[in-house]
């Protein structure tokens, strides 16, 4: 036997050929958006911890307003200052935890796997192109 007639020869092994490649790419782009869909999910955990975390600071900053307040009025001596300034630097770390979890939602959303979207998109064009269409 020759290694022309092991081989598989005509249109059947083509297509058998072309199938196989095809389920090829598209177990690679499935895996893809695997990969890209928990990126983008670990973000948003990230994102929704650090809003959580604003949330809890942001309730220990008005918790402090009310007893400067309540020290300015009862007392009005110096310690109430140091209060204000405790509520001040807590407000503040309030507002940077509230931006850095709105920059973490903002880098996971949409929730969708664009670079394998774009992929498939590419390979289609790819494919159609090769064969004419």
């Amino acid at each position: 036997m020759s290694a022309s007639e092991t081989r598989p020869r005509g249109i059947r092994a083509s297509i058998r050929s072309v199938v196989g490649h095809a389920r090829s790419i598209a177990q690679l782009e499935k895996e893809l958006a695997t990969v890209e869909l928990q990126q983008k999910a670990g973000k948003l955990g990230a994102g929704a911890g650090l809003g959580i975390a604003a949330a809890v600071m942001g309730f220990y900053a008005v918790a402090f307003a009310f007893a400067t307040i309540a020290a300015a009025l009862a007392l009005v001596v110096d310690w109430w200052l140091a209060l204000l300034i405790v509520f001040g630097v807590l407000l503040l770390l309030t507002i940077v935890l509230g931006l850095v979890a709105k920059m973490q939602v903002t880098k996971a959303t949409p929730l969708a796997p664009e670079q394998a979207i774009e992929e498939a998109r590419l390979t289609q064009q790819l494919i159609r192109s090769r064969h004419g269409h």
